[in-house]
């Protein structure tokens, strides 16, 4: 086909015109489908079910210390759920601390601890006239939200193929004193579904940044959310490169159950070194006389070990792939020919990264729910909502149905197609699109 770029004015409007067709039409069905968040499916929750029965009133509570997990106590986890979480990554269990249900609980806290009591003896953050926090976009924007609420400068790095621009990242954090951390999600990443290559890892670990208490918040939350047995990511460990490099103390690193077995009703955890788990735990006493330990035994008893956990995430790998794997099909077939847009095709995690011609995203999103389609709103990629290209949208495939993810997927190449010929009719040809 054509490329619209290559297109006549008076071609462009044939094609709208038969593109608002094929737009009214579903229009016309009367949808509501829901695209906006990367939420497990109803499929994906049934499979954790089994975590309703391995404990009830007959079941022995008693860590493998002889410890009663229904009463006060053990701050930092119980032992077997330090070396379940521990092996899920790959760090030894001294290095972990056991939380509540939400990492993202557990990155608010850091970040708090961090801004009232500063980061191992260095001056808390609130004291500061100016804290700022590296941004790897598009990224995810409940990170961003953090670091904007407390009143962080957040600074946009551009992701790249091999993880976050490097080159940068190596100038900023060298030069300017200011920048206290950076926000990664180191494996198939919110959005875009890139993991770092071994390079990029291990230039972060030799990272010589100006703050003394500049640290990398490495969340790690989609290490085990494979979409194939034979063809996966690997990032090589952040704890043992820091290591390595002479910089132990520069990792926090965070990971949770939450899109294993019940989003709300996992487990979380922090990995560090021991230097910052001391700093961390002169503060958890007063924090919390512990947190649930009937739920982390629960996890134990139901995945078992590691190997449990890897075969429970097969099982949710096979309903994600074929909508993944749709998705990206259907994208072929109805826009690869026209190079108006570009996505990528993750190997895991829970998103594809879409990218359009700059000054679209809003408008098809716009677009996109009036035809009965919740996206994430366009521009949440970026720290404030705001992308200064206006060409970012972020696909969520696992909430839908197959059924609906089709029809949510055709709505978007539709949409796609008639925002681009109106915005190349208006910036080539100077001609307004008809509002409809």
């Amino acid at each position: 086909m054509k490329l619209y770029e290559e297109m006549t004015k008076e071609e462009l409007v044939a094609e709208r015109a038969a593109l608002k067709k094929e737009y009214k039409a579903y229009q016309a069905m009367d949808l509501t489908l829901d695209m906006s968040r990367g939420k497990p499916c109803t499929q994906q929750l049934d499979l954790s079910m089994g975590l309703m029965d391995v404990l009830n009133s007959e079941s022995e509570l008693r860590d493998e210390m002889g410890r009663d997990c229904r009463n006060y106590g053990v701050l930092d986890g119980i032992p077997e759920a330090k070396e379940l979480l521990a092996d899920m990554m790959e760090v030894p269990p001294t290095h972990i601390i056991i939380y509540g249900n939400s990492s993202l609980n557990v990155m608010y806290d850091q970040i708090s601890r961090c801004y009232t009591h500063g980061v191992m003896g260095n001056t808390p953050w609130c004291k500061l006239d100016k804290v700022k926090f590296l941004c790897v976009v598009p990224g995810y924007d409940r990170h961003f939200a953090i670091t904007e609420f407390f009143g962080f400068e957040n600074v946009p790095v551009p992701m790249l193929e091999t993880g976050p621009d490097m080159d940068m990242i190596e100038e900023l954090v060298a030069n300017d004193d200011s920048i206290k951390g950076i926000w990664c999600v180191p494996k198939y990443s919110n959005p875009t579904g890139n993991s770092y290559s071994d390079e990029t890892v291990r230039r972060f670990a030799r990272l010589k940044p100006a703050a003394k208490d500049f640290r990398i918040f490495w969340d790690n939350a989609y290490t085990i959310h494979h979409l194939y047995d034979l063809d996966q990511d690997h990032v090589i460990e952040i704890l043992a490169e820091c290591k390595r490099a002479g910089n132990p103390d520069m990792v926090y690193k965070f990971a949770s159950t939450s899109k294993i077995s019940f989003p709300g009703s996992g487990i979380a955890c922090l990995a560090a070194s021991q230097n910052n788990l001391e700093d961390i735990r002169t503060q958890l006493p007063i924090q919390t006389i512990g947190h649930d330990k009937v739920n982390q035994l629960r996890h134990v008893r139901f995945f078992g070990d590691i190997h449990g956990m890897v075969e429970h995430m097969r099982k949710h790998a096979d309903i994600l792939r074929p909508k993944f794997e749709m998705v990206e099909n259907i994208l072929d077939e109805k826009l690869s020919d026209l190079q108006i847009a570009t996505w990528t095709k993750p190997k895991g995690g829970y998103f594809i990264s879409y990218t359009t011609m700059n000054g679209c995203a809003k408008r098809i999103v716009a677009r996109c729910q009036r035809a009965g389609v919740v996206m994430t709103p366009a521009g949440a990629t970026w720290p404030g909502g705001k992308d200064p290209y206006d060409n970012n949208i972020r696909i969520a495939p696992s909430f839908p149905s197959v059924s609906d993810l089709k029809l949510a997927t055709e709505i978007l190449a539709v949409s796609t197609k008639i925002v681009t010929i109106d915005v190349i009719l208006e910036t080539k040809f100077n001609s307004t699109k008809d509002g409809n």
